[in-house]
């Protein structure tokens, strides 16, 4: 029986010892960066009470009016941010894809930027808009006097939900697609009118995925730091993501029992959104057929509508980052924006700042060491799920996406509860390395998914000849199955580096003196009122992300084609 099961373990009798070995080596790797620190949440949240009872600790921070006020926060901003998410994604995602619109590109573009900029500087961008000193609305009237209104419940659900927005538009736009258009032509030439047609045939078949992208918007609203970070603290609105951090910012390693407690709370909010949203797509789907033509959009938008929509889109995705760019100009905060007070001050301020230098070499050098090793680690796992599947890759594929479903302060948490006392003498704990392994446990998937799939394409009479000729594993690897999937390896690997070197929720609870990164960096200077230093450093990260950007696509001609994620589709 062993005989038997050993083989399918690893992918079957025909499996060479230098696939089983890497097939292991994978396992062992997961286990250590991804499931153990997670694991180590769990054991510690489960601990006993002071007074020994079993749960206590779980019973005692559960019932503690700090995390009913926090839980409570969570759910209605999040909740809040996802009725923005659907409403705007909706509209944006029907009139784009329904209707045919001058500059569809350069509109898309704007429509998925909220997802591009990093959070905080989103929330950045909304409080320099909305300020009493806002340069954009004070010349007009119009800037709110007294408090920033932004400083609210109501503050941090409209940013999340204008932030997690794109991600109902993507899910909408990837159902347009398969739109059956001899469905809407058929409706059309019965005389029915388009308002029904929307509302009685092509809704319906849109609704499993507006909640998909729903329930995603609010798993992403959940694990949110950066957002109710910048707009919660100052404004005493905590939610259960800046919850954990105070308590671990203020009382340290000693609250690591109560922030477990809070962490597993986060993950199961997170978790069941998930699964809801797995198990209403399947029973909602409507089943198509697919020999019909796809849905093309004919007819040209009203006049008033593209106007319309792109004010709108200007309003949420370009206003705000405006603001953010002219106030980074002002040389304090409160001065008014005018020809006369701007200057390049803030900026050879931050650029002559060590500190800010510095989080800009460690965010660069972390995203593309990251990147480096999930590409290394992606590549083999992807040619064995390719061509040696079996129950134990599956288990850890599994593993992999543990990290990535759970909100990423539960994945920093982890790292800190693992790896807080040394390990064989040796402590990484306050350095680099525990940044880097939550990074690594964190975006693997992002590169994982898309080579995966890129090597189910693969022709595997490739790797069998050269397996004949006597080929060795690292030589298939090497010369045949990775120039096979260089393009999803490139586009994963960029995809990484953009998401890393601009994240807050991650390095917030890890960084140390030394270790700073951008995000941390832009939180601090605004945590301590600095708004215009703030301003200027989160603009040059922007700068940076598209720079990036620009030299990938310079890049890319040298590439096979869609090799990054943007030319896809």
């Amino acid at each position: 029986m062993a005989d038997r099961m050993l083989p399918r373990m690893f992918g079957g009798s025909d499996a060479g010892n230098g696939e089983r070995w890497l097939v292991i080596a994978l396992f062992l790797y997961v286990l250590l960066v991804s499931v153990w620190p997670l694991g180590q949440v769990f054991l510690t949240a489960f601990q006993p009470g002071d007074d020994g009872r079993p749960l206590g600790l779980m019973a005692d921070t559960l019932t503690a009016r700090a995390t009913g006020r926090a839980l409570k926060n969570t759910l209605v901003v999040s909740l809040g941010s996802v009725a923005i998410s659907v409403g705007l994604g909706v509209a944006l995602a029907l009139t784009v894809g329904l209707l045919r619109m001058r500059a569809r590109a350069a509109l898309t573009f704007l429509i998925l930027m909220p997802l591009i900029i990093p959070s905080q500087t989103m929330a950045l961008s909304w409080i320099e808009l909305f300020g009493s000193n806002s340069p954009v609305l004070r010349p007009l009237g119009l800037a709110p006097q007294g408090a920033n209104p932004i400083y609210s419940s109501g503050g941090i659900a409209l940013v999340m939900g204008i932030e997690h927005m794109p991600l109902v538009f993507i899910a909408i736009r990837a159902a347009l697609s398969g739109l059956p258009a001899d469905l809407v032509e058929a409706a059309r030439i019965a005389a029915i009118p388009y308002p029904r047609i929307l509302r009685s045939i092509i809704l319906p078949i849109l609704a499993p995925s507006i909640l998909a992208g729903g329930l995603l918007a609010f798993t992403a609203a959940v694990g949110n730091f950066g957002v109710p970070a910048l707009l919660g603290i100052p404004a005493r609105v905590p939610v259960l993501t800046t919850l954990i951090y105070q308590r671990l910012n203020g009382f340290g390693p000693e609250a690591a029992g109560q922030v477990a407690v809070l962490a597993i709370l986060l993950t199961l909010i997170a978790v069941a959104a998930l699964l809801l949203r797995s198990l209403l797509t399947r029973q909602l789907r409507m089943p198509m057929s697919g020999s019909g033509r796809a849905f093309v959009a004919e007819h040209a938008a009203p006049g008033w509508a593209q106007v319309t929509i792109w004010a709108v889109v200007l309003m949420i995705a370009v206003l705000p980052l405006a603001a953010l760019t002219m106030t980074s100009f002002l040389p304090a905060v409160g001065v008014a924006f005018s020809a006369t007070n701007v200057s390049l001050a803030q900026y050879q301020a931050v650029l002559g700042n060590d500190a800010v230098l510095r989080a800009f070499a460690n965010s660069l050098w972390l995203s593309g060491l990251c990147a480096a090793i999930c590409v290394l680690v992606a590549v083999p796992y992807a040619y064995l799920a390719a061509h040696r599947p079996g129950p134990l890759l599956a288990a850890i594929d599994l593993m992999v996406e543990a990290p990535w479903v759970v909100p990423g302060t539960v994945v920093a948490l982890a790292m800190i509860l693992a790896f807080l006392q040394p390990i064989m003498g040796v402590s990484i704990y306050g350095t680099a390395a525990i940044i880097v392994l939550a990074y690594l446990a964190r975006f693997l998937p992002l590169v994982l998914r898309p080579v995966t799939a890129a090597a189910q394409l693969h022709d595997p009479a490739q790797d069998e000849a050269a397996r004949i000729i006597g080929a060795g594993l690292l030589r298939r690897l090497g010369q045949i199955f990775a120039p096979a999937v260089i393009a999803s390896t490139v586009g994963g690997a960029i995809l990484i580096m953009m998401t890393a070197m601009n994240e807050l929720t991650l390095s917030a609870l890890l960084w140390s003196t030394g270790n700073e990164t951008i995000g941390v960096m832009v939180f601090s200077l605004q945590y301590e009122g600095n708004s215009t230093a703030a301003a200027a450093v989160s603009v040059l990260s922007t700068l940076l992300l598209f720079a990036i950007c620009g030299l990938a696509q310079l890049l890319s001609r040298h590439l096979p084609g869609n090799a990054l994620p943007w030319q896809n589709g």
